[in-house]
C-alpha cells in the first residue's frame, strides 16, 4: 500500500509500505475517512533532523494521520467477538498504551503509566493510507446514523473538544467562551451550544467567526478589532463567563480566556505547547479561579461523543471544507499550512 508521510521541512510524501496484517489482539482497519488535524502542522512545519517541540518526536518514516475511520477487514488471534468484528465500522483512539497499568484500563491509553507503545499517525503508522493496523482495544464502534467522516472528525478534534467540556461541566446555566475557531474550537462552540451554554467565540480571522455563528455561537468577538476582555464583560453585564477554554495553543489566548471569567470562573487548556504569563494574585488567587489542562480524550469518552453527536444529529461532518485523494497530499497539507481554509480530510 502506498501512505502519506511527513518527511520534514514542510514536505510530505507518498511512500510504499506492506500492507499490514494482524497480529494477536490487533485489528486490521481499512481506512475510509483520514482527517488533517492541526497538530499535524507542528510535524508537517519542522525542519528535517529537528524536534516539533510537543514532547513527541516522529518515527520515520511513518505514516501519518491520527483521526482514522473505517471498516474492519481482517481480526487477530485472541480477539473478542465483542470487541472487533469484521466488517464493523469503527473509529480508532490514536494513543496505545501497555493495556495492563491503571491509567490504560481506566481507558486513558495516552497517560499510560509505562510509556506509550504507538501514537498512530507519529510513532506507529497512522490513517493516511488504505489500511490501519491498531489494537483491537483501541477501536471504538462509529454509530450507524454517522458518517465516516464524521467519525474521523470525533476521533481527534471534536472528541478533544467534547472531553474538556465535560471536564468544565457544562451547563444551560453557563455562558462559555471559546478562544479559537479552528476545527477543535468550532467543536467546542458546537457541543457547547448543544450542551445549553450561551457561547462566545473568539478568533482573528472574520471568516471563522463567521463559521462559529454557523455552528451556534451566540456572539463573537475579534481581538484585533477590539479588546477582547473588554468586550466578554459588556456581553455578561460586566462579571465575565463562569467558562472559558483556549484552543488557540498562544499564550495571549489562553491569557484572554482566563481573565474573561468571573469570580469562581472554570478555565481549561486544551491547546498544545507554548506558555502563559500570569499574574497569580490578580489573575488566579483573588478571582478564585480555576484552570484544567484537557489532553484529548478515554476511549469511553471517544464512544460517548459519537453518541452524543449521534443522538442530537450535529453536524460536524460540515467541519470538513476540504476533500482530498492521498496522491493530493502534498497539496493538501500546503492549503492547509497557510490556514485559509478549514478542516481538510483524505477519503479512500
Amino acid at each position: 500500500m502506498q501512505g502519506l508521510v511527513f518527511t520534514g521541512g514542510r514536505e510530505v510524501e507518498l511512500m510504499s509500505f506492506p500492507d499490514p496484517t494482524p497480529g494477536p489482539g490487533e485489528v486490521v482497519v481499512a481506512i475510509r475517512a483520514s482527517g488533517m488535524c492541526g497538530s499535524d502542522l507542528k510535524f508537517y512545519r519542522t525542519p528535517k533532523g529537528e524536534d516539533p517541540g510537543i514532547g513527541i518526536k516522529l518515527a520515520g518514516p511513518v505514516v501519518a494521520g491520527h483521526e482514522p475511520c473505517g471498516v474492519i477487514e481482517a481480526v487477530g488471534a485472541g480477539v473478542d467477538p465483542r470487541q472487533a468484528r469484521i466488517g464493523d465500522r469503527v473509529m480508532v483512539h490514536h494513543a496505545h498504551g501497555c493495556d495492563c497499568c491503571r491509567t490504560c484500563r481506566s481507558g486513558w491509553p495516552q497517560m499510560c503509566d509505562n510509556g506509550l507503545e504507538a501514537i498512530y499517525g507519529i510513532t506507529a503508522n497512522g490513517g493516511h493510507a488504505p489500511y490501519l493496523k491498531a489494537a483491537a482495544s483501541n477501536v471504538v464502534k462509529l454509530p450507524d446514523a454517522l458518517s465516516f467522516k464524521t467519525g474521523a472528525a470525533v476521533a481527534c478534534g471534536t472528541g478533544t473538544a467534547y472531553s474538556a467540556l465535560k471536564r468544565l461541566d457544562v451547563s444551560g446555566d453557563d455562558t462559555l467562551v471559546v478562544v479559537g475557531q479552528g476545527p477543535v474550537g468550532l467543536s467546542a462552540t458546537l457541543l457547547g451550544s448543544a450542551l445549553g451554554a450561551r457561547v462566545i467565540a473568539l478568533d482573528i480571522e472574520a471568516h471563522r467567526l463567521a463559521r462559529a455563528t454557523e455552528f451556534g455561537a451566540a456572539h463573537v468577538v475579534n481581538p484585533r478589532e477590539t479588546d477582547p476582555v473588554e468586550a466578554i464583560l459588556a456581553l455578561t453585564g460586566g462579571r465575565g463567563a463562569e467558562l472559558a477554554m483556549d484552543t488557540s495553543g498562544t499564550g495571549v489566548g489562553r491569557l484572554t480566556a482566563l481573565r474573561a471569567t468571573r469570580e469562581w470562573g472554570r478555565m481549561c487548556v486544551v491547546g498544545e505547547g507554548h506558555n502563559m504569563d500570569l499574574d497569580i494574585s490578580a489573575d488566579m488567587l483573588r478571582k478564585q479561579r480555576t484552570i484544567y489542562g484537557s489532553w484529548v480524550f478515554s476511549i469511553m469518552g471517544l464512544a460517548d461523543c459519537a453518541r452524543f453527536v449521534a443522538e442530537r444529529h450535529l453536524p460536524v461532518e460540515t467541519l470538513f471544507t476540504e476533500e482530498w485523494s492521498l496522491d493530493q497530499g502534498p497539496e493538501a497539507y500546503r492549503l492547509f499550512d497557510q490556514q485559509t481554509s478549514g478542516k481538510g480530510v483524505f477519503l479512500l
